[in-house]
């Protein structure tokens, strides 16, 4: 890995220091960059929680978890304990509950900013958002310098997330917030910036004069496990199509910003958003598909349905089905009505408990006008680019080239393979350590704007009010498969399939 620009001195501070988010994927995250020299010697990094641990015990606990969950924390050299120690150092507990008057500790802890970066990382529940900027700014600990960090959910509905906007914002300028998503901070979708307005090769030909259609898929294989309870009053709309998949269409469909700053790339995403055929009343019948996973076999091993792990998070019997209507797959069809896509559809489609754990981006190119290879004996397939951002990061592009030997000229599918492991070696940062670098060193790029997540709900709810005044249920579907059946038809009956190939 190139060497890295160290970071000013910060104060990073983490409300929900001790959740799932903190221990998963922040605090490895930030500790891989202090081993890769990223974070300065003064750099703090204090965890907000109702626990009631001290530094000491926080610093167990972070030790504890990191060696469970983190194969670079395990090594055992002389080196690595040093690293691991400094790291250990910078950590601080506080035990707060936000709804209290009293700040003094947090506030004693960490001093007035005085021009120092102090960002604040809000991995909690969206209704405490508001609570704790308010309660920061009254106590001194934030300034017009200080940054906040909002994670998703935002908001249920268009309603709910102005209202977090408008409580974050009485505090924050929009230039201090960063609405993260996670896929934004992907190698490969940051990629696609790169691979589309990098190289002449590609944009000439991304319009709908010669790309048939686009397929965005984000599927996993795992349930909803510890997460059934938030999940069941969200459900994957809300949890993946209304921010993930979109941003991922963003970056498809945008226009060529005039610089890669924070500002260009987000004012064309808007207009993506912007352009989005209003899916309404009879659309949303046509062109959406809701699914629920029931049981079924996941690699060779049989798990639970959706019902059934809902009931054992609410410390229900194994055997007892709680009753459901939430979603756990979508696929739909989108249009972007422009003049760039006019008449190309994006296929959107992600879900849980399904065959395999991948996320992909396929551009599927339009097929050739004739065919001089008579024979072949087949239509020659279209050229196909393969974006994948899980497991194996890297871009594929689907070809027809002749295959060696003699007997004429024989076409054969085949493919040119980039994988950024095995190209550039070294190990692909975490999304997580690079957005986290990101708001340290102030560059909003890959966040989030206030517009556009409004812009997003404005889409995505009509679709939701639908399902729900239509009381359309979601189609069964066994786990570790494709999904309902339904999704299948709703490609194909374009004259089109899904790309099962990841």
């Amino acid at each position: 890995m190139p060497n890295l620009p160290v970071m000013e001195p910060a104060d990073i501070v983490v409300f929900g220091g001790t959740g799932d988010l903190a221990m998963r994927k922040l605090l490895p995250a930030l500790y891989l960059r202090d081993r890769d020299g990223q974070l300065d010697a003064d750099t703090r990094i204090v965890a907000v929680s109702r626990s009631g641990l001290d530094d000491a015990d926080y610093r167990d606990k972070v030790d504890s978890e990191l060696r469970r969950t983190t194969p670079a924390w395990t090594g055992s050299t002389c080196e690595s304990d040093e690293v691991h120690e400094t790291f250990l150092r910078r950590l601080h507990h506080v035990t707060l509950d936000v709804a209290d008057d009293d700040w003094s500790a947090l506030a004693d802890l960490l001093g007035p900013p005085e021009g120092r970066i102090r960002v604040l990382y809000l991995a909690s529940a969206p209704k405490l958002f508001g609570r704790i900027c308010v309660g920061s700014h009254a106590h001194g600990i934030v300034d017009d310098a200080s940054r906040v960090v909002l994670e998703k959910p935002l908001g249920t509905d268009l309603a709910s997330a102005q209202a977090i906007n408008d409580e974050v914002g009485s505090v924050f300028s929009e230039e201090q917030i960063y609405r993260i998503d996670h896929y934004l901070g992907k190698e490969t979708v940051q990629n696609l910036l790169v691979l589309r307005f990098g190289n002449s090769l590609f944009e000439p030909l991304w319009n709908a004069g010669q790309i048939d259609h686009v397929q965005i898929t984000v599927a996993e294989s795992i349930g909803v496990g510890g997460r059934a309870d938030y999940y069941d009053g969200s459900g994957a709309m809300r949890d993946m199509v209304q921010n993930h998949l979109l941003q991922l269409l963003c970056l498809v469909a945008m226009e060529p910003p005039a610089r890669i700053d924070g500002e260009g790339v987000r004012d064309e995403k808007l207009k993506v958003l912007q352009s989005l055929r209003p899916l309404v009343g009879p659309d949303v019948v046509r062109d959406t598909v809701r699914g629920q996973y029931t049981e079924g076999l996941v690699d060779g091993t049989a798990v639970p349905g959706y019902g059934t792990e809902l009931a054992e998070s609410r410390a229900g019997t194994p055997n007892e089905l709680t009753p459901s209507d939430t979603e756990t797959f979508v696929a739909l069809r989108a249009e972007v009505a422009n003049w760039r896509w006019a008449g190309v559809p994006f296929y959107l489609r992600t879900g849980k408990r399904l065959a395999r754990h991948a996320s992909e981006i396929v551009v599927q190119f339009k097929p050739v006008p004739h065919s001089i290879f008579p024979s072949f004996g087949e239509e020659i397939p279209p050229n196909r680019l393969v974006l994948r951002l899980q497991p194996d990061e890297g871009v594929r592009l689907h070809m027809t080239a002749k295959q060696p030997g003699p007997g004429g000229i024989r076409p054969h599918p085949a493919a040119l393979d980039l994988s950024f492991a095995r190209t550039f070696g070294d190990r692909l940062p975490d999304a997580y350590e690079r957005l986290l670098m990101d708001v340290l060193r102030g560059n909003p790029t890959l966040f989030m704007r206030r517009d556009e997540i409004e812009a997003a709900w404005r889409w995505a709810e009509p679709v939701l009010n639908t399902w729900a005044e239509t009381d359309q249920k979601p189609r069964p579907y066994s786990a570790g498969g494709h999904g309902p059946a339904s999704a299948t038809y709703l490609i194909e009956r374009d004259g089109r399939a899904w790309h099962e190939d990841y």
